[in-house]
């Protein structure tokens, strides 16, 4: 279903366990769940699908939610244009599945319902950014036909 407010609890503990997850596998232990990360990470994850003809969409078990999908128009600055053609792109900003039920076809459902939105505002391309350290998401996103584009290096100087 569409993302709707009694469910915002829901969506806030789901965050927590994706923020979690990614600190146990960060090699860099550059990641944290900052105290204020449950509260305020929803809320500015929720004003980027508001502010950006974005959809957020829940996955439901028993009224609860396992799982959710966030995606928004991707926005262009002026100097994009410059050296991108700049198709028309959604953005996929948030994707959780609970680990009590991944593998379970709710992630591939919450992406289909993405994309037949992005496809209907007329998106040429979808793009996503996985944590390098997520095996499990990269492995993921590949099995639905996502392949990567840019490659992010970080090396410690001190």
């Amino acid at each position: 279903i569409e993302y709707e407010d009694k469910y915002l609890e829901d969506v806030k503990d789901l965050l927590v366990e994706l923020g979690e997850y990614i600190v146990s596998i960060d090699k860099d232990e550059l990641e944290q769940v900052h105290p204020d990360y449950r509260d305020k990470l929803t809320m500015l994850d929720l004003k980027d699908v508001n502010d950006n003809n974005g959809k957020c969409y829940l996955a439901l078990e028993k009224d609860k939610v396992i799982g959710f999908i966030m995606g928004i128009i991707r926005p262009y600055e002026e100097y994009d244009y410059l050296d991108y053609k700049c198709p028309k792109e959604g953005e996929i900003t948030e994707l959780i599945v609970t680990s009590k039920i991944r593998s379970k076809g709710v992630g591939q459902a919450l992406m289909n319902k993405l994309e037949e939105y992005f496809k209907s505002v007329g998106c040429e391309y979808i793009i996503v950014d996985v944590f390098a350290y997520n095996d499990n998401g990269i492995k993921f996103y590949d099995k639905q036909g996502y392949h990567a584009r840019m490659h992010t290096g970080i090396k410690k100087i001190k």
